[in-house]
């Protein structure tokens, strides 16, 4: 390409140089050929001649709601909204099987939703326009597809058990990632044999890990998720909260003798992280009598050396992330090592395996049977086109009572963006409110809103086929729930239905008449069944996986960027300045009248 570029004034600033764009820190973002001289652009794209180029030199897309695939689906979504689930299978005997999907042990059963044939297939031409299958490439060639930090976002690399070479900016990052892994064996095994000892001499029975947010929540959900599989020492517990109680709750009854402490964080920068840490290290040289008790009772998590360093940990108690790994799909690397020291680094390999599996279903399959695609097309169905903001994740197994608030994580930071690509405001609704809780818990909760009220809430219902040893009996009963609970949404109950509920309650005339509205269920409510046959980490893996992948496509179909957080960071800057305000007692300038009616209250105490 040729001719000076101009664009929109937004996002970070990129320098042309020698072919080149470049960060401040020297990173490549974007190379092609350029006639102009050396200059300052600020952009999430540079224009050339009509032709919208983004960092990296990616190619832009139009606005979803400008394909002709958008303007299809809205009629589809027309004809269908008045449409009740019961017909569509009346006029589709074969909807069932058109609508289920097996891949890698996961059974998708999507039949229950309101859509039809020619609304899916919209749905697919929908992927087709936004380059689904482009932009899948590039995510998995390790192109820098993280457009407002100019990174790539490999977390594949972290599970990829296929032996081939994965690429971030022409390197390898296998033999990094590989080196990583062993090292985490080896520590592990240290503290699995004694061999780690605390200050005193004494083994390791129980580890801290102090971490939020993605530093955390896929640990704990892993760790929860896979409790058959815990060894009896470490026992593992974690702490995000900023909240002293939740540190204490963690470390009531330990001895600080025999606990490790594992503080994550990727920048060592986070002040919960930081703050809980701070706390920590003085409950134990307090215990302990000794400062030097440290070294062998801290590690970390972290890409920032130096900061580590400056706490007390010694380097080489020091496992490192990458830039191209985002904090909510870290699961998978030293972010890891509570797993690994609860689980042993046999499971924690079956995870990474699972994961892989999923990674190159989604990397090859075709679309229509894509399970993470065909995920991330119906949340676009649903969040624009039927009027649903929110998604209820449902799964019938206690030990995943963390999914959901991973998933909450994962998709909302990831889908909750209010810009494209290209930093145009978006005109169509993105991301879902993403919650839940385990059956059949949230039955004595919340359902009755699913049921009833005039919001729609698509579900996903998740369970295994195969019940753990010697839970049989208890099983069956959840694997009744997990299918009653769909079909109860899907049909509802109609008017003669309750009527013969209510004539053998031996109620008057009137009194039926008047409780008949009160239990009428409207049906006509979406869910997905997701079936698998037990619940082990390599099933996990797959589970993981899959979510992370339907996160990321349906950032492709939104055309926005689905591996960046900026609101998360200046929550964070804002925090900082109110909490220097309270420790010096006054109320600085800039804040809108009621956060200062607050800090002023706060401060009268």
């Amino acid at each position: 390409m040729s001719g000076s570029p101009t664009g929109r004034r937004t996002g970070p600033l990129f320098r042309y140089r020698n072919g080149a764009y470049y960060t401040r820190k020297g990173k490549t973002v974007c190379q092609y050929r350029h006639a102009g001289g050396p200059s300052w652009h600020h952009g999430s794209f540079v224009r050339h001649r009509g032709v919208s180029v983004l960092p990296g030199n990616l190619p832009d897309t139009p606005p979803p709601d400008q394909t002709a695939a958008w303007r299809a689906l809205e009629a589809h979504a027309a004809r269908l909204r008045p449409l009740h689930l019961r017909s569509l299978f009346d006029a589709d005997p074969d909807r069932v099987q058109a609508f289920t999907l097996e891949a890698e042990g996961i059974l998708l059963d999507w039949s229950k939703n309101r859509i039809d044939r020619a609304a899916a297939e919209a749905l697919f031409a929908l992927a087709r326009e936004m380059d689904f299958a482009g932009w899948r490439e590039r995510l998995f060639a390790g192109e820098p597809v993280n457009l407002t930090e100019g990174r790539a976002a490999l977390h594949m690399a972290l599970r990829n058990r296929s032996g081939r070479p994965m690429r971030v900016q022409g390197e390898d990052v296998m033999p990094r990632v590989q080196a990583e892994l062993e090292r985490m064996r080896r520590f592990a095994h240290s503290v699995h044999s004694g061999g780690w000892k605390g200050h005193t001499g004494r083994p390791i029975t129980d580890v801290v890990h102090i971490g939020i947010g993605g530093s955390e929540l896929g640990p704990r959900l892993v760790v929860r998720a896979l409790e058959p599989w815990q060894r009896p020492v470490p026992r593992v517990q974690f702490v995000s909260n900023m909240d002293d109680a939740d540190l204490q709750s963690a470390l009531r009854g330990l001895d600080p003798a025999r606990t490790l402490f594992i503080v994550a964080s990727k920048t060592f920068t986070t002040a919960e992280t930081l703050t809980n840490a701070g706390r920590a290290r003085r409950w134990l040289v307090d215990g302990l009598g000794d400062a030097a008790a440290v070294r062998r009772h801290f590690v970390a998590i972290s890409a920032d050396a130096r900061r580590v360093a400056e706490f007390g940990i010694d380097e080489e108690n020091r496992f490192t992330l990458w830039d191209w790994v985002g904090g909510r799909y870290s699961l998978w690397s030293a972010i890891g090592l509570p797993i690994v020291l609860s689980l042993g680094m046999g499971v924690f390999e079956a995870l990474l395996e699972g994961a892989h599996a999923m990674d190159e279903h989604f990397r090859t399959a075709e679309p229509e049977a894509n399970l993470p695609l065909v995920l991330a097309l119906l949340g676009v169905w649903y969040g624009n086109f039927l009027d649903a903001d929110s998604h209820a994740v449902l799964p019938y197994d206690a030990l995943l009572e963390w999914l959901p608030a991973w998933l909450q994580q994962l998709d909302m930071e990831s889908c909750g963006k209010g810009v494209d690509r290209a930093g145009r405001p978006v005109g169509y609704a993105t991301g879902q409110v993403i919650w839940g809780r385990p059956g059949t818990d949230g039955q004595h909760s919340f359902y009755q809103y699913l049921h009833q009220s005039r919001r729609i809430v698509p579900c996903d219902f998740l369970a295994a086929i195969e019940p753990r040893p010697g839970q049989e009996f208890p099983h069956r009963s959840l694997l009744a729930s997990f299918l009653a609970q769909p079909e109860a949404l899907m049909n509802g109950k109609g008017r003669e239905a309750v009527l013969a509920e209510l004539d053998t309650e031996g109620m008057s005339a009137e009194e039926i008449e008047w409780q008949v509205a009160h239990r009428l269920l409207p049906g006509n409510r979406p869910s997905n069944s997701l079936l698998y046959r037990r619940l082990d980490a390599a099933t996990l893996g797959r589970l993981l996986a899959m979510y992370e992948h339907k996160a990321f496509a349906q950032g492709v179909l939104w055309a926005i960027n689905p591996f960046d957080q900026w609101s998360v960071e200046e929550g964070k800057r804002l925090s900082r300045v109110i909490d220097r305000e309270l420790a010096e007692g006054r109320v600085g300038e800039g804040h809108d009248p009621s956060t200062r009616a607050l800090l002023e209250r706060c401060l009268q105490g």
